[in-house]
């Protein structure tokens, strides 16, 4: 059978062939078509993958060897401006009709929602019963989410960056709810969803009640599989957070769970992966007029509660990080902390519980189907800065329990995420498709 994936980045055995930097995100991808290519000759899948890129590479086509494989993969780019993702673009749909003409997919399978190529090419395909969308985030359930409890005076405020580029928070808020839009009428025209929560389960059954609904758990990246989280070897009452930029991360609930924290534990300290809030303001002088013109308002907020809870030299934003860099930072992290306002199933707590880093999440969204409350560590409220504060200073504060959680955590992530297992069952789902 013939496979089209429709991905939202280029994989990296592309970038790697273009001699361009390869992306970090998603890179369970890799696993997936390395298991698909490893196993050609038995379950008989020609796999095609399409990635959006710059005008350069929007025409880009070529059959790629895999490393590792005997297989190969037939790559093809198409035009998309990520950066406004809330514009549906035209020639894009037609670029993957193009792509479909040329490569004549049995069925299409496309990853995630949130950028209106998933829309173009279920439209462009056009074969209900031969499309499977993957869930990753909901675009419009996040919308909702997207203040996260902020101040009236940060949410509705615009800075001089803000103006200047016309992006205050309302307007990011407002462009998750037009992606929202293009993602419901893309799920609406599936006849497949994979999903991996009753939450997505719930809202994707809502808005197309006549898909057929696939359990599919996530195969993470390969180098997570090995190694395990000691305490004795952890820098000790650090904290660690794999994003941080916007706010429904929920940065600003940690921020402002810190001078608990810090009165029994004065030494602690908070890590941020991913893009920097502040960075554009902090190479400027952050207390310099040009480092203030360019904070947005969210950065703002976190500069301001960076200096009431006294953590201005606490908190390290540490940028953005390939996947042996953060496995390192799991592994010298105290207690790993996902204080989002939302959230499917994130990868980044599978990653921490498969190295068994003491976790603690905000019970929201879909969490609580791969995270066991007060088994595999502990959930707290969401917004509930207290208890918060709380369950990082019972991690902190090790013993018995703590150690428990880390031994539990990690066999119910090697279950969730058994690569094996769940490309096993990823073929299941394309052999009843096809058939």
């Amino acid at each position: 059978m013939r496979v089209l994936w429709v991905c939202n980045i280029m994989l990296p055995v592309v970038a790697e062939h273009l001699g361009l930097e390869a992306s970090n995100k998603e890179g369970w991808l890799t696993g997936l078509s390395t298991a698909i290519l490893r196993h050609q000759k038995e379950n008989e899948t020609e796999l095609g993958v399409c990635f959006p890129a710059e005008e350069s590479l929007a025409g880009f086509e070529q059959i790629l060897q895999v490393p590792g494989t005997d297989g190969r993969i037939h790559a093809f780019g198409f035009y998309e401006d990520i950066h406004r993702a809330e514009v549906y673009e035209e020639r894009t749909e037609r670029r993957l009709k193009e792509i479909m003409e040329k490569f004549r997919p049995d069925m299409i399978h496309c990853f995630g929602t949130e950028y209106p190529h998933t829309l173009a090419a279920v439209k462009a395909f056009d074969r209900k019963e031969r499309t499977l969308i993957g869930i990753q985030g909901l675009c419009s359930i996040y919308a909702g989410h997207f203040r996260a409890d902020l101040p009236d005076n940060v949410w509705r405020r615009s800075t001089f960056r803000d103006m200047v580029k016309q992006d205050d928070l309302r307007r990011q808020q407002e462009k998750y709810v037009q992606r929202g839009v293009y993602e419901i009428e893309a799920v609406q025209r599936a006849g497949h969803i994979t999903g991996r929560t009753g939450w997505d389960k719930k809202y994707t059954g809502e808005w197309n009640p006549q898909a057929k609904y696939h359990f599919l758990n996530e195969t993470l990246r390969s180098n997570f599989y090995e190694g395990i989280w000691r305490g004795d070897l952890c820098e000790k009452n650090s904290i660690f957070l794999s994003q941080g930029d916007y706010p429904i991360k929920g940065l600003h609930y940690v921020l402002r769970a810190m001078p608990e924290i810090l009165e029994d534990y004065p030494a602690a300290e908070i890590y941020v992966a991913g893009n920097s809030i502040i960075k554009s303001a902090a190479e400027k002088g952050l207390d310099g007029l040009k480092g203030r013109l360019k904070l947005e308002s969210y950065g703002k907020y976190i500069l301001q509660l960076m200096k009431e809870t006294g953590t201005l030299r606490r908190v390290h934003f540490i940028g953005r990080l390939d996947e042996e860099q953060m496995k390192k930072q799991y592994l010298k992290s105290h207690v790993f902390v996902c204080p989002s306002s939302i959230e499917n199933s994130p990868n980044s707590v599978g990653e921490a519980m498969l190295l068994g880093v003491p976790t603690v999440c905000a019970d929201v969204g879909g969490v609580a189907d791969i995270f066991t409350d007060k088994a595999d560590g502990l959930l707290y409220p969401a917004g509930d800065v207290k208890a918060l504060a709380e369950a990082v200073k019972t991690m902190f504060a090790g013993g018995e329990q703590v150690e428990d959680y880390c031994r539990a955590e990690r066999a119910h992530a090697r279950w969730t995420h058994d690569a094996q297992k769940n490309y096993e069952r990823l073929m299941e789902i394309y052999t009843e498709i096809v058939a």
